[in-house]
């Protein structure tokens, strides 16, 4: 993750993900990466390096206007003020950028180094 990333958060957050209630501030130069931005699980167990889309996180870029009522900007970590839990366990969202094919992660990994 970007450390220049940045996001705004809703009042109260929605349920049951309050990744809903959050949009995040990209830098300019991610602008074309925009769309690759995902809350995503861990598909198989704890120890699994398998992730599943959520869906995807809401961005904007530095040089867009900032939503209405919304608090912040605020540093990326920490945001969760709950963790989601169903009846049994705890569940663990985490954020990553997605790529479609190696040149689009290379193109990224140069903008952000």
């Amino acid at each position: 993750m970007p450390e220049s990333l940045r996001y705004m958060k809703v009042e109260e957050f929605p349920r049951p993900f309050i990744e809903k209630g959050i949009v995040f501030i990209l830098p300019d130069k991610l602008r074309h990466f925009r769309r690759n931005l995902y809350h995503v699980r861990r598909r198989d167990g704890e120890d699994s390096a398998t992730y599943a889309p959520l869906f995807r996180a809401k961005c904007i870029l530095e040089s867009e206007p900032r939503p209405e009522g919304m608090l912040g900007p605020f540093d990326v970590y920490p945001f969760y003020t709950k963790v989601a839990r169903n009846r049994r366990h705890y569940l663990d969202y985490y954020m990553l950028f997605l790529f479609d094919s190696q040149p689009d992660f290379a193109r990224f990994r140069s903008l952000v180094d």
